[in-house]
């Protein structure tokens, strides 16, 4: 009993329970599709580098659903599907319990989560805990202390004495409450995948009905921006239910109301957090100076045809003598960047699904 079992669902799993969610939300009321038609009917700034989540074609799909991703600029749909990892007690094996209602929960917030990276995000780790909401609280607050003094650092005495304490005083909290798994199961699991995976975030999910799962991002860059998901729905089916009452803690007012473990980057624990803006075309890995964020892109019109549409990009330039490449940035929606007018014609296909007129500010 001294170990965690982990179930994997695969890429092919998730396209069941996306399709299972999306028929559900055909069938009546659902509080995710409402915030999504809300995101669809909001004038958003056109920025090829702030942060976004678009719907603005189509029917409500993930593939017709864009997300700006936070390491490479991207501007790309939600359809790219995961593996996901549940590590769970061996008792919910020996009661045959299936793991992915445990998914299916949180679905559009794994959806929106993963879209928001390019990469790192091909696998999703989960801790399925019985926590109820104050233990959940005090857990986070472990588990970011110990990040924070000894993660990739050298932990001094007196921080060192003071972790000790706190994870005797949770295990004995928790052994108290006859919490599966307990205490230390879950502090060995957490602290295995943060070091042998480096994932972006990973999820304690409570199975518990008066509390709430938590995500515990690795970086400030992960989380998402507060002026996208202030009004993200709790996940309560009570409709009556307050800001307090969430299933899912997602970070609806950005990092500060997010948990955070500050992990120290580089060396041998990986390497340091970049923002990178690549080409939007995702087989390109060509990668645009950081400057391109504020400079005028200005120049000669290339057009593209296709058989429904027609667009053009606006002409980028070097540097002042410096050597950059800026990029050439779409002249129609005025979102995204390509290195080329071939790999705009080959993304077309699927930026054509979210490319709308950008609207002119007077």
């Amino acid at each position: 009993m001294s170990e965690l079992v982990k179930k994997t669902l695969d890429s092919d799993a998730t396209d069941m329970l996306i399709d299972k969610w999306l028929e559900h939300r055909g069938n009546g009321h659902d509080a995710y599709f409402d915030w999504f038609q809300g995101i669809r009917e909001r004038k958003c700034a056109h920025s090829h580098m702030k942060q976004m989540l678009l719907w603005n074609k189509g029917e409500f799909v993930p593939e017709n659903i864009f997300c700006r991703t936070v390491d490479t600029r991207r501007l790309i749909p939600l359809d790219r599907t995961w593996t996901t990892h549940v590590y769970h007690h061996r008792s919910m094996q020996d009661r045959k319990l299936s793991m992915m209602p445990v998914v299916f929960t949180m679905l559009p917030e794994l959806m929106i989560l993963r879209g928001m990276h390019d990469v790192g995000c091909d696998e999703i780790y989960i801790i399925v805990t019985d926590l109820k909401r104050q233990e959940m609280d005090d857990v986070t607050e472990y588990f970011k202390l110990v990040c924070r003094h000894s993660f990739g650092r050298t932990c001094k005495p007196q921080m060192e004495n003071q972790i000790r304490h706190e994870h005797m005083r949770l295990c004995h909290t928790l052994v108290r409450q006859r919490r599966t798994p307990c205490f230390p199961q879950i502090d060995l699991t957490l602290r295995a995948i943060l070091f042998e995976k480096r994932p972006r975030f990973i999820i304690l999910f409570s199975h518990q009905t008066t509390s709430y799962s938590q995500i515990l991002f690795t970086h400030d860059l992960f989380v998402p921006e507060a002026d996208i998901y202030h009004d993200f729905p709790s996940g309560c089916p009570n409709p009556c239910c307050t800001d307090d009452c969430e299933m899912i803690r997602f970070p609806r007012r950005g990092v500060d109301s997010a948990s955070v473990l500050h992990i120290k980057r580089g060396g041998k624990y990986g390497k340091r957090i970049k923002v990178r803006e690549l080409c939007n075309w995702i087989d390109c890995d060509v990668c645009f100076s950081e400057e391109s964020a504020s400079s005028s892109i200005s120049g000669t019109e290339g057009s593209v045809s296709s058989s429904e549409d027609r667009t053009s990009i606006s002409g980028g330039h070097e540097g002042e003598g410096d050597g950059r490449f800026l990029g050439f940035v779409c002249s129609k929606c005025k979102l995204v960047k390509y290195c080329s007018v071939e790999h705009q014609r080959l993304d077309w296909d699927e930026h054509r699904r979210v490319c709308i007129r950008a609207q002119v500010v007077t």
